[in-house]
């Protein structure tokens, strides 16, 4: 959990400074910083169900392969 934390506040950090640099606003730093994670949250979530659908039809496509093999044999 400490690893979680000092990753998020590692996080935090690198989006505000950096926002925060090209921009000139402690606001716009911050309200980044904070949001930034929040959509990549999301984003993460759709883009581990569609890996999951991607992994599930390479499985069921292997299966066939090795069905069809061994009625062949």
């Amino acid at each position: 959990m400490k690893k979680t934390i000092s990753f998020a506040i590692l996080h935090f950090s690198v989006a505000f400074t950096i926002t925060y640099l090209l921009t000139g606003s402690i606001i716009i730093g911050g309200t980044i910083a904070l949001l930034e994670p929040a959509v990549n949250t999301v984003v993460f979530y759709f883009h581990d169900k569609v890996w999951k659908n991607i992994e599930l039809k390479k499985m069921q496509q292997t299966e066939i392969t090795s069905e069809s093999i061994q009625l062949v044999s």
